[in-house]
């Protein structure tokens, strides 16, 4: 079983930077992608950042230039920088990840870390 945990979010105020991080259970080399979705109240969850088995990354227009994505592969632990962070980034921050075998896809979800902005 696959576990991912989220920690890092927190509080902050506007243009101030933050970085959740997401540690899985295993290798994340089994991993097909990795990312962080987040969802505000009352909005649907949106993806934020995605990051490939190979490094491959990419970002909702929201946030380019202000968030990266990255991993670590021997920690098996992905980040989320997030700099000049705003007030319309408050939500809950998913860390997912997704496997696919054969025809078969897995998807896994962390329970979720809140960010606030504010001032």
């Amino acid at each position: 079983q696959v576990h991912l945990v989220e920690s890092g979010g927190g509080l902050v105020q506007p243009g101030g930077s933050l970085r959740p991080s997401c540690a899985a259970s295993g290798s994340i080399f089994s991993f097909n992608a990795m990312g962080w979705y987040r969802q505000a109240p009352g909005k649907q969850r949106e993806l934020v950042a995605v990051i490939s088995s190979v490094g491959t990354t990419s970002y909702v227009d929201s946030v380019k230039g202000r968030f990266t994505i990255s991993r670590d592969n021997v920690k098996n632990t992905v980040y989320l920088q997030m700099n000049s962070l705003k007030p319309e980034d408050t939500a809950v921050y998913y860390c997912h990840a997704y496997t696919v075998r054969s025809v078969t896809r897995n998807d896994y979800w962390g329970q979720g870390t809140q960010v606030t902005v504010s001032s």
